[in-house]
């Protein structure tokens, strides 16, 4: 038998200490997750994406009564990012969920599938992408999606050898 060992570092930073770009990334998801669609979870969510080109996007949950239906605000924000600006690679995506009248105190991470999204834009632009994940006293920073997901379902699984 063989052992593989998988290791994830996660810095924690508090917003004083973060760069005046990371709090307006922060402070775009925040503004973002206001605008969310969630009258079944009452979980808001918004994400924000910083472009190589300084541009910013956003996005938020889009809830749907038929649940499978809907949208996860990482998502969103990525298949707008990709299909705005096809050719400029995502370098940085901060996450924030409102719920109960206030933002969480504790720091929300991607589901799996938004997971997969933004690993295979990583992939697409050869390049990390990295994480900020909102909690009121402490923010998480990530380095690249792939330390969230480092058994991805990348383009060469997809090869016959």
């Amino acid at each position: 038998m063989k052992k593989i060992s998988l290791h994830t570092a996660i810095e924690v930073y508090t917003y004083e200490e973060l760069t005046d770009q990371q709090k307006t990334l922060i402070q775009k998801a925040k503004e973002t997750s206001l605008s969310a669609y969630s009258p079944y979870s009452k979980f808001s969510v918004g994400a924000a994406i910083l472009l190589e080109n300084g541009e910013i996007v956003c996005g938020s949950n889009q809830e749907n009564a038929a649940y499978p239906s809907g949208i996860c605000a990482e998502r969103t924000a990525m298949f707008y990012a990709n299909s705005t600006y096809p050719t400029v690679a995502p370098i940085c995506i901060a996450i924030v969920a409102f719920t109960d009248g206030k933002f969480k105190q504790t720091a929300i991470s991607p589901c799996g599938a938004c997971r997969q999204v933004l690993i295979e834009s990583e992939i697409r632009f050869n390049k990390p992408i990295t994480m900020l994940l909102y909690g009121e006293p402490e923010i998480f920073f990530i380095n690249s999606i792939k330390d969230l997901l480092p058994l991805n379902f990348a383009p060469s699984s997809l090869l016959s050898s």
